[in-house]
């Protein structure tokens, strides 16, 4: 299906597979099991191969504390997918999934998919940021992607591991299995 997102298609594709990194995180409605339900739909996502899947994270909310604790993961994918491509079937899963989007910043979700990475593209657009403008300064997705790329440059010539060292792992709690809620 084509989706036309700010004036552009979103089926365009690459030639060539391209390695895209996607923050997930929930804290409504059992949250492993939206996240577990998330990493589903991700492979269905046409030209798009779900590649690995981190460990799954318990954090304090950010912003307003009164609502429960999130879950987060970062899941690698190939993909031919454009960026706004995969950007829209990521909005089209949440979706799918129930997410509801009432404006309120940083409140609770049943899901939430963030596109961190999507090969080396650097985006600063209306609608789409690469890469992702909350990744650096989020330990609760800096553990997560530095457990599958810990070695990926970033923008800024540094690491991911080196940008999670600036950073208290105090902050989360790493989960035993994917699916804990």
């Amino acid at each position: 299906m084509v989706r036309i997102v700010a004036g552009h298609a979103t089926k365009m594709t690459a030639k060539w597979w391209v390695p895209a990194f996607i923050g997930l995180g929930s804290n409504l409605d059992g949250p492993g099991q939206q996240i577990a339900a998330a990493i589903e739909g991700l492979a269905t996502i046409e030209q798009t191969r779900v590649w690995r899947t981190s460990p799954i994270y318990r954090s304090a909310p950010m912003g307003p504390q009164d609502q429960p604790d999130y879950l987060n993961a970062v899941t690698a994918l190939l993909t031919r997918l454009a960026p706004r491509a995969l950007l829209g079937a990521l909005q089209q899963l949440e979706q799918s999934q129930g997410r509801v989007r009432d404006g309120r910043r940083w409140g609770p979700r049943r899901i939430d998919l963030d596109l961190l990475l999507h090969g080396d593209t650097v985006v600063s657009g209306s609608d789409l940021v690469l890469p992702h403008p909350g990744l650096t300064d989020r330990v609760f997705v800096l553990a997560p992607l530095a457990d599958l790329a810990p070695e990926r440059r970033l923008p800024d010539g540094k690491t991911v591991r080196v940008h999670l060292a600036a950073h208290d792992r105090g902050q989360i709690q790493q989960q035993e299995e994917p699916g804990t809620s």
